[in-house]
């Protein structure tokens, strides 16, 4: 199955934090699962970072490298078929990560891996 990670899958899972659910665990260690990232989660990470909601044991580059590499993740491109979904996609949730994540995720036909259940009202797959 190909999943889309959020933003804080992909650290929860990379950090070993344990607000990660054990069902999500199992989905992205499944290795007949192919886990895509977003440039998006990449640019919201560098964001936290630069604010200091996290830190990180490495440059920002090297860890993503890392984590992609070890994990078996891919990068899920963003093309404008993406964003184009973007001017269509109702305001049920105002961050605008999350909303291309959304909009990945519709467009691919592939779940979301994210705990934010306000997310379901887009009519996204979203696992968790």
């Amino acid at each position: 199955m190909r999943l889309l990670l959020d933003t804080h899958a992909f650290l929860w899972f990379v950090l070993d934090d344990p607000r990660l659910r054990a069902t999500a665990r199992a989905l992205i260690v499944d290795p007949d699962n192919d886990i895509a990232v977003s440039p998006a989660t990449c640019w919201e990470i560098a964001i936290k970072v630069s604010l200091g909601k996290y830190q990180l044991s490495e440059p920002h580059e090297a860890f993503m490298k890392r984590e992609f590499a070890n994990n078996r993740f891919r990068l899920l491109p963003i093309e404008l078929r993406h964003t184009a979904a973007l001017t269509t996609l109702p305001f049920h949730h105002r961050d605008p990560f999350d909303r291309l994540l959304v909009a990945q995720a519709l467009v691919e036909e592939i779940p979301l891996l994210n705990a934010d259940a306000t997310l379901d009202a887009y009519g996204v797959t979203r696992l968790w």
